[in-house]
């Protein structure tokens, strides 16, 4: 697997021929209605009523993230990824100070689980938090920018395997926000950008269900937050 050489996690895919994004996650900043309690920083505090309620803004979720009417789906599954993407390293980059070596020798997630990266000749790697991201995200724009996996010419089509691409895609950066919500919630919530994360959580995870993209069990650790914050979600 390729992807080791860091590309910095400010990078941002420009992608002429898909023009269409469906939510600016850098947005204004909405408080919804929902919230009838502080977030309250204890236990994991992203489960906490007063937490995992707030959203930059409410959106039905079901509309965001269908098939539109004579969309080609693998074109939708593209222009959605490339946005995801986006917003998520945006987003943890706009963190990083919080994730370091020294906070997070290790890629944390819930349940005592540590993410391995997988070097180029298949070997895992124990590596810190920061780095497992810049690998993850350097990764996916090398794919991003493959005109062989994401084409963007006219005419061109997508490769036979796109779909596990796009599945690969998906899983590092439901590995990267696993981490922010287990090891940085605290601090997020601190800055009062949990409505970022938890818009782009429940957008994404909306997605995945609407086409299937990860198993089950490849998320089941964050099930708790996926359920609850389904509660105070329009889907």
């Amino acid at each position: 697997m390729g992807g080791c050489h860091s590309m910095g996690r400010s990078a941002i895919v420009e992608h002429s021929s898909r023009k269409q994004e469906f939510i600016d996650l850098n947005g204004p900043k909405l408080k919804n209605n929902i919230t009838k309690s502080p977030c309250l920083l204890t236990g994991k505090p992203y489960l906490q009523p007063g937490c995992v309620s707030e959203r930059i803004v409410q959106v039905d979720l079901k509309t965001l993230v269908s098939l539109p009417n004579g969309f080609d789906k693998a074109e939708w599954m593209a222009t959605n990824t490339i946005a995801f993407f986006k917003h998520i390293n945006v987003f943890s980059g706009a963190v990083s100070e919080l994730c370091t070596g020294t906070t997070c020798p290790t890629t944390s997630a819930a349940g005592n689980k540590i993410y391995y990266w997988q070097d180029d000749h298949g070997k895992s790697v124990k590596c810190s938090g920061p780095l497992y991201t810049d690998y993850a995200m350097s990764y996916i724009q090398e794919l991003l920018t493959d005109e062989n996996v994401f084409p963007t010419k006219n005419g061109s089509t997508f490769p036979s395997g796109f779909v596990f691409m796009v599945q690969k895609i998906f899983l590092y950066l439901f590995h990267v926000m696993a981490h922010l919500y287990w090891a940085h919630y605290r601090d997020i919530a601190r800055l009062e950008l949990h409505p970022h994360l938890n818009t782009l959580y429940a957008h994404f995870m909306a997605f995945n269900k609407e086409f299937g993209i990860l198993d089950p069990q490849e998320t089941a650790i964050m099930d708790d937050l996926t359920t609850a914050i389904s509660k105070h979600s329009l889907y």
